[in-house]
């Protein structure tokens, strides 16, 4: 079974909205969605098989069931499934934050560190988000400012835009605004180190924990350059137009838009994942053929050869 259909696991987080539900076709029974984790292993909210003769399996028993050469033999060579795929609706801010980096995440959290891309697919007008720090400062200074509430003083905030891409090394202090939906390809990970919450409570009633001590561990304090657009060139011909968006040890991403038809040739080296963002499409290869719409997610092992997409529609593609 070369192709198959992924449900998400969702997460209700208190600064999540409705656009996952009402936009992309989200079927859950939690009022808010924050987060729908479409293609994960992870422990915190595996993804669910939904196709196939597998159908009702988490993503991790599938993969186990078919062997670890379907992940290919760049993805098989990782100690565990290397990416986690989500879309995130930012009703509200998210608290500002920092991941660990490999060394340190293995050593303390006993799983990856968290580099991480985004894709922003919809923003409100005057949208932005926190990356990085807007000058040189001290891991003293960083404390006291965690300490005294005044970090986002030496934040560097950035306006978002439909098509932005926003890659955050581990390390990066960063936090999506309000009113942004997009889609975040990252290392398989849940290790986040909050530092600011803008004095929200969580459902318990409480202020929701921080971590300073491990923040200022592994935070980089100066200034990081970028242009928030994607890596690659736009490569077009009749029927698509695909741009590599970015790439690390971990990932790939293309972003492609199609009318027409086109094929994705998945080769030994690595499995695929496909998320439609826009539209509808009929994905095909061997004996499967599956009906997709905006906001489904399909997984393909290593070696399927030519997928063929007919569609309308736009999608991002992940690969190792």
């Amino acid at each position: 079974m070369p192709i198959v259909k992924l449900g998400p696991a969702y997460k209700d987080y208190i600064w999540g909205g409705t656009n996952l539900k009402e936009k992309y076709g989200k079927k859950s029974d939690l009022d808010i969605v924050a987060e729908s984790w479409e293609v994960s292993t992870h422990p915190d909210g595996p993804s669910i098989v939904l196709t196939g003769e597998y159908a009702g399996k988490t993503l991790t028993e599938y993969i186990d069931a078919l062997g670890k050469d379907c992940l290919g033999t760049k993805g098989k060579e990782f100690e565990f499934f290397p990416m986690l795929i989500k879309f995130i609706d930012s009703k509200q801010p998210l608290s500002i934050q920092v991941h660990p980096d490999n060394e340190y995440a293995l050593r303390v959290e006993k799983e990856y560190g968290k580099t991480e891309m985004w894709y922003i697919l919809d923003c409100e007008p005057g949208a932005t988000l926190y990356f990085g720090v807007n000058r040189s400062i001290t891991k003293e200074e960083f404390r006291q400012r965690i300490e005294d509430n005044t970090i986002l003083e030496v934040l560097k905030e950035v306006p978002v835009h439909k098509g932005d891409v926003f890659f955050i090394q581990a390390g990066t202090i960063h936090a999506i605004g309000a009113g942004t939906t997009l889609c975040e390809i990252q290392q398989n990970s849940n290790s986040t180190y909050r530092v600011y919450d803008f004095g929200r409570v969580g459902k318990d009633g409480k202020p929701r924990e921080l971590h300073i001590d491990k923040a200022i561990d592994v935070s980089n304090l100066e200034p990081i350059e970028s242009d928030f657009k994607p890596v690659g060139e736009p490569i077009s011909d009749e029927t698509t137009s695909t741009v590599m968006l970015g790439t690390c040890d971990y990932f790939t991403s293309f972003e492609t838009t199609l009318k027409g038809s086109t094929s994705i040739h998945v080769d030994e080296e690595s499995f695929g994942a496909l998320v439609l963002v826009e539209g509808n499409a009929v994905v095909e290869n061997q004996d499967t053929k599956l009906e997709l719409q905006k906001g489904d997610t399909i997984f393909i092992t290593a070696n399927s050869g030519e997928v063929k997409v007919t569609g309308d529609c736009q999608w991002i593609y992940s690969r190792v």
